[in-house]
């Protein structure tokens, strides 16, 4: 894995980059958490993977700030790093990311590959499962910033209440797949009306794995993500 530090604006941004051959740009959830999957071993095999650390988090400068500025990141990286288009991978948080960074620059995104996001919703019934649920959910250590999370989780309820929202996931042609986890305690509903609302939407589940089986099961995630990345 390669360290780089990009400026974008008046932070230096870390990135990790892994591999060679078609562009992959992976997100870590949170929001606010540290890029968790920087690890060769969890890249996508035979691309080329991009490993931004968000804004404020870990080895990045900066601090809180909003879904706008983390797109304006990932696109101030894109075009540092000279990518045409790149395939958008993310986890959890990551993975609502990477959809409003496809409707918001459908000609730098090739595709999006969103594991075991939210979608963009607050359902009470949505919220009451995954707090049924927490208690028998695996621990995985992962550090967090609480400033960039309460930020970017202000920005995220601002961005689904937005009149027109619907309207622009219905109208993005980007390519997106949502891939919900089996045992995940996130009911995965949100996921397949998703992938039924873009036009070139699709819904699957691995089956058998946590939320961050990444972490329980790394052979299965990194399978799961080539899978991805090189299908239609």
């Amino acid at each position: 894995m390669e360290s780089r530090t990009v400026q974008v604006g008046s932070a230096a941004l870390h990135v990790g980059v892994t591999g060679r051959g078609p562009d992959v740009v992976v997100l870590s959830g949170g929001p606010g958490c540290v890029q968790y999957l920087e690890r060769d071993g969890l890249a996508p095999r035979g691309h080329r993977a991009w490993y931004p650390e968000p804004r404020g988090v870990g080895r990045s400068a900066g601090g809180p700030h909003t879904m706008e500025q983390a797109i304006a990141d990932l696109e101030g990286i894109r075009v540092e790093a000279g990518v045409a288009t790149w395939i958008v991978v993310g986890h959890s948080w990551g993975g609502d990311l990477a959809v409003r960074y496809a409707v918001d620059h459908p000609e730098a995104v090739a595709a999006v590959v969103s594991v075991a996001g939210r979608g963009p919703q607050c359902d009470r019934t949505w919220l009451a499962a995954y707090e049924a649920g927490r208690a028998s959910q695996p621990v995985v250590d992962i550090a967090w910033v609480p400033g960039v999370h309460a930020a970017l989780g202000e920005s995220f309820t601002e961005w689904i209440h937005r009149p027109d929202l619907w309207r622009g996931l219905a109208s993005c042609a980007v390519p997106m797949h949502f891939i919900a986890a089996g045992d995940d305690i996130r009911p995965s509903w949100p996921l397949a009306q998703l992938a039924a609302l873009v036009p070139r939407g699709r819904f699957s589940t691995v089956p058998g794995v946590p939320h961050d089986f990444w972490s329980t099961h790394p052979e299965v995630w990194t399978a799961t993500v080539t899978d991805a990345c090189t299908g239609p």
